[in-house]
C-alpha cells in the first residue's frame, strides 16, 4: 500500500522530525503534501529523494489524501482537522484541541491501539501531550500487573517543547553571556531561561495549576482508562535544548519486590530500563535525544510510604513525544 499524506506544520520542529521518520521507518509514501504559513508557500521540502512543494491551507486542500498529520496549534486543528476527515482522510492531531473530547480516541499505540478504528473509517485521532506520553508508557506495565493507587510526577521540560524560537532564545542568551553582554528581555518565556528553572508551562488556573499540569493529569487518566487514579503533577521548564525528564512517585495496590517491578518494565514495548545507579548507569535527557524509546531508571522503594516506588523517566519530547507517536498511530491504521 502506498499512501498520500498531508503534513500541517511541515516547517516546525515536529514537522521536520516527522519527515525524518517517514524516511527512517520506510513509510509507504506515494505523495507528501506539506502545509505551512504563507511565508513558506512555494518552497521545496525534500523527503524520500523527492521535492514536495509547500502549500497553504485552503478549501478542499486535503482531497485525495489518506492521512493528515496536524502539528500547528489548537485553533488550526479545530478548524481544519474536521475538514480533513470530510475529505476522506484520517486526521492525527498533535494539538490539545480534541484530546479530552469524549468521542475522540487519545492514543499511545503501545497502550491503547485497540481504540484506533479500521482504515475504512476516517476520523480524528488525538496525539497526547509529550510529557503524558512518556509517563503513561512507564505507568502502563505497573498498572496492568500491580494496579496503581496514586501517581505524583514532577517534570523537567526542555525548551524544545516551546518550539524553534525557544531553542533559539536559549542559544542566543548563552551567546550573549559568553560575550559578557547584557541578556535581552525574554520573548518566549516570562523569565530568562538561561541559568534558570521556571515553574510555569502554559497558563495558570484559579487552583494554582498550570495548563501543562492539567493536561498530564487529565490525559493520563483517559489513556490508562483509570478515572479513579489519584494523580498530581508539577511542571518546570529547564535550560536544556531537547528531551524531557520526569521524577515519578507511584503507590501500587499490592506489595511487590524490585525484581517483580523490573520484570514488568523490561518486557514492555517502547520502554528501556537502565538501572545501575552505583555504576552511574541511569538514563539522562541527553541520552534520549534522537531516540525512539522511553527510558526509565533510578528505581527504588520509597522509605516513607508502603507500596510506593520512585523512578526517573526521560524521552525525546519532539520524537516520541510527538512525531513518532503520530506516525506509529498511522502505521497501526494502514500497515
Amino acid at each position: 500500500m502506498s499512501l498520500k499524506v498531508g503534513l500541517v506544520g511541515a516547517t516546525g520542529m515536529v514537522g521536520e522530525t516527522f519527515i525524518q521518520l517517514l524516511e527512517e521507518r520506510n513509510f509507504p509514501l506515494e505523495e507528501l503534501r506539506p502545509f505551512a504559513s504563507e511565508k513558506s508557500e512555494g518552497l521545496k521540502l525534500k523527503c524520500k529523494n523527492k521535492d514536495w512543494t509547500i502549500q497553504t491551507l485552503k478549501p478542499n486542500c486535503f482531497d485525495g489524501l489518506d492521512l493528515v498529520f496536524f502539528s500547528s496549534g489548537d485553533s488550526i486543528s479545530k478548524e481544519w482537522a474536521p475538514q480533513a476527515v470530510q475529505s476522506g482522510a484520517f486526521a492525527v492531531d498533535n494539538s490539545a484541541a480534541f484530546r479530552m473530547d469524549a468521542h475522540t480516541p487519545l492514543v499511545v499505540p503501545e497502550i491503547n491501539a485497540h481504540l484506533i478504528p479500521d482504515k475504512t473509517q476516517p476520523c480524528i485521532i488525538a496525539n497526547p501531550n509529550c510529557s503524558t506520553i512518556q509517563l503513561v508508557v512507564a505507568l502502563k506495565p505497573l498498572l496492568d500487573r500491580f494496579g496503581l493507587e496514586s501517581v505524583y510526577v514532577s517534570t523537567y521540560q526542555s525548551v524544545s517543547g516551546a518550539g524553534k524560537e525557544a531553542q533559539q532564545e536559549l542559544l542566543h542568551q548563552q551567546s550573549l553571556q559568553l560575550q559578557n553582554k547584557e541578556i535581552d528581555e525574554p520573548k518566549c518565556f516570562n523569565h530568562q531561561i538561561l541559568n534558570n528553572s521556571i515553574p510555569e508551562i502554559g497558563s495558570f488556573n484559579d487552583d494554582g495549576y498550570c495548563s501543562e499540569e492539567e493536561k498530564i493529569m487529565n490525559e493520563t487518566k483517559k489513556i490508562l482508562e483509570a478515572s479513579d487514579l489519584l494523580i498530581s503533577t508539577f511542571t518546570v521548564r529547564v535550560p536544556t535544548l531537547n528531551g524531557h525528564g520526569e521524577s515519578v512517585f507511584v503507590t501500587l495496590k499490592t506489595e511487590v519486590s524490585e525484581s517483580e517491578i523490573k520484570d514488568s518494565l523490561q518486557n514492555f514495548e517502547g520502554l528501556s530500563l537502565i538501572d545501575n545507579p552505583k555504576n552511574h548507569q541511569f538514563p539522562t535527557v541527553l541520552q534520549s535525544d534522537g531516540k525512539n524509546d522511553v527510558y526509565l531508571g533510578r528505581l527504588h522503594k520509597d522509605k516513607s510510604r508502603p507500596r510506593s516506588w520512585i523512578f526517573w523517566v526521560v524521552a525525546d519530547n519532539i520524537r516520541k513525544g510527538a512525531a513518532l507517536n503520530g506516525l506509529q498511530i498511522a502505521e497501526k491504521i494502514f500497515c
